[in-house]
């Protein structure tokens, strides 16, 4: 039975994002826009489940299914939407079975875009809530050892909370960069 792990921050993790998105660069071509390392990994300082995950921003999203073979590989699953509509999802397991990568793949302009990065960066922004969301995993990786939905279940209302509250951040940040002529 798989363990439900959390561990500290790695210095690591820079460098690993670094080098699978090098390579998935160099499978999908011109088709990437961008990748960002994204989720728990991608916050200093803060515990997490060793997966990197990234965001892989692409002009089309339909494009990316012929990359199934080549993205397999080099050893990521492709299990297409999975879940999420408009995403490809690619997973990438060490020898022993452990999930090492997620690759989430949208098209550029996907509002899951926009979301997974206004998370990152407002937990980066507000280390306050980064810390609290490093505990509350610590915690539930205590509590659910080998069982990854409840894990995952007690995490929701944190990121929904967390999600809600980095949208009003990014919106009161967009307004407050106009240059206001009157002052």
């Amino acid at each position: 039975m798989k363990r439900v792990e959390v561990v500290p921050p790695n210095p690591d993790w820079p460098q690993q994002f670094a080098q699978a998105a090098q390579e998935i660069a160099t499978i999908l071509g011109d088709r990437v826009v961008q990748i960002h390392h994204i989720g728990s990994t991608s916050i200093p300082g803060i515990y997490a489940k060793p997966i990197i995950d990234l965001l892989v921003e692409v002009d089309d999203i339909d494009a990316v299914d012929a990359f199934n073979g080549a993205m397999a590989a080099i050893g990521y699953e492709a299990l297409g939407e999975f879940g999420i509509p408009g995403r490809r999802y690619f997973r990438r397991d060490d020898a022993d079975g452990f999930r090492t990568h997620n690759a989430h793949t949208f098209a550029t302009h996907s509002p899951e875009v926009e979301r997974h990065l206004t998370f990152r960066d407002f937990m980066i922004a507000h280390p306050d809530h980064a810390h609290a969301y490093s505990a509350l995993k610590q915690r539930l990786a205590a509590q659910f050892p080998t069982d990854i939905e409840g894990y995952m279940d007690g995490k929701d209302s944190f990121i929904k909370d967390m999600d809600q509250r980095a949208a009003a951040w990014r919106r009161s940040r967009s307004t407050n960069n106009n240059f206001d002529l009157s002052k």
